[in-house]
């Protein structure tokens, strides 16, 4: 048995058990991500949908995902490949796609303005091992590493990353402990001191879905923007509009005049804050 460091679970793993992420693994006595370098999904995005705005805008970014995640969220756009038993499938179809052969795939795909890789769709902090082999090798190549994630992970764990990552969004869900506990079975400190970190080495950016209800009072949004400026008012904060789907079909779509006035409430602290899915 061993214990994972990754996240505040620290899930202790008996040999070829898995964490609670159903990623990380114990094999001869050690924590590794079975997911390693195994693929799911591929495609040239704009850099805009990752979303970052303000990270070389108008270029394109090879972004990659895996499999597993390490929150529950009931709202997952991506629950087929980050926690639904779907994944128990969608492991099989994954392919191996070594650190190698990913830099030089992002190499050949300059030619359509790609300026490096994105690690998204799932989380992919359970496998910042795979993140760090392949940024070393697009980092000899002037290529970017983006990370899309949660942030919700061990900076002494997963810090040799914030050396070889250009540009970061990183999820701030919400701003109480109580949502993060309760509805996503996450850790609200562990993610805001993975930001702290982060926007110290990388270009970073934060999303926040805003789901009526849950996060949607103009306080909270407030207490969150203050937060984020105390680091730097410089930041940019992305307020996405919540579509009901997966586990949360209960209410319907943040009605956008909400999303636009929780938008100005931010803007008394932030100098970037847009709106998405609106």
């Amino acid at each position: 048995m061993a214990e994972c460091g990754v996240c505040y679970r620290h899930c202790k793993i008996s040999e070829g058990g898995f964490g609670f992420c159903g990623v990380r693994t114990c094999r001869d006595g050690k924590v590794v991500p079975d997911n390693y370098g195994m693929l799911t999904s591929i495609a040239l995005d704009p850099i805009e949908k990752k979303p970052l705005n303000r990270f070389y805008p108008g270029s394109r970014i090879l972004s990659v995902g895996s499999y597993g995640c390490n929150l529950r969220c009931p709202f997952c756009q991506n629950y087929q490949i980050s926690w639904s038993d779907e994944v128990t499938y969608t492991k099989r179809e994954a392919r191996y796609v070594s650190p190698e052969e990913l830099a030089e795939i992002a190499e050949d795909q300059k030619k359509n303005g790609n300026i490096g890789v994105a690690f998204t769709y799932n989380e992919p902090l359970i496998s910042y091992e795979y993140i760090l082999d392949t940024a070393k090798l697009l980092k000899q190549r002037e290529l970017k590493t983006v990370l899309v994630s949660n942030g919700m992970a061990d900076v002494d764990t997963v810090g040799e990353l914030f050396e070889y990552v250009d540009a970061m969004n990183i999820d701030l869900k919400g701003f109480t402990d109580s949502y993060y506990e309760e509805l996503l079975k996450g850790n609200r400190q562990m993610v805001m001191d993975f930001i702290t970190e982060a926007v110290k080495y990388s270009h970073v950016e934060l999303t926040t879905l805003i789901i009526p209800g849950e996060n949607d009072s103009d306080e909270e949004i407030l207490e969150l923007s203050q937060w984020i400026a105390s680091l730097s008012e410089e930041i940019p904060l992305h307020l996405s509009r919540f579509f009901p789907r997966f586990h949360m079909t209960d209410r319907d779509a943040t009605p956008v005049d909400k999303v636009y006035h929780l938008k100005s409430i931010a803007e008394k602290n932030l100098r970037y804050v847009y709106t998405g899915n609106c």
